[in-house]
């Protein structure tokens, strides 16, 4: 009921890293710095998790994750990338060729394709689309994009920032 590793001599962990009971760390993982893994976890293959915090039965799969924070069931990946300051709650899944930044994703929030989410708050059950970019600088400063609750964006939307998109 440890951690399993199916093969050991590909995963390489920092000496500060804390793993919870029946995590499977895959190959070709790094978990580097100050980085918590939760129970029930299932980490890889080839990912890389720096820094950050997450929490039980998580998901991370060909994904990278520094200076973040994932909640119980959240799901991330593949070729995901979930940069500092990023805040994933219950049951958030992150997709393929996905990318976030300081952000928050609210409880069920869904971004799973190709899509650049910086710089924004997002509500709880929200559908963000295929190719959704939120378009936060504008030459001299970063800006913010609020998304509420259960809002649908659809594929191939561009959020300029400042915007405000309310719930539903």
């Amino acid at each position: 009921q440890g951690v399993t590793m199916p093969d050991p001599g590909t995963v390489y962990i920092d000496a500060a890293v804390t793993l919870g009971r029946d995590t499977v760390v895959m190959p070709n993982t790094h978990l580097r710095g100050s980085t918590s893994v939760g129970e029930g976890c299932e980490i890889g293959p080839n990912s890389v998790l720096v820094d950050s915090v997450v929490a039980d039965n998580c998901r991370v799969v060909s994904s990278f994750v520094a200076g973040s924070m994932l909640a119980e069931g959240v799901s991330v990946g593949p070729f995901s990338n979930i940069r500092n300051g990023s805040v994933l709650e219950a049951g958030v899944r992150v997709g393929n060729f996905t990318e976030t930044k300081e952000s928050r994703l609210g409880a069920g929030t869904k971004a799973l394709h190709l899509s650049y989410i910086g710089d924004a708050d997002i509500g709880v059950d929200v559908n963000v689309g295929a190719g959704t970019i939120t378009c936060n600088f504008d030459g001299k400063n970063k800006n913010r994009t609020k998304i509420g609750d259960h809002a649908f964006i659809g594929s191939d939307t561009m959020l300029v920032a400042p915007v405000t998109v309310g719930e539903g």
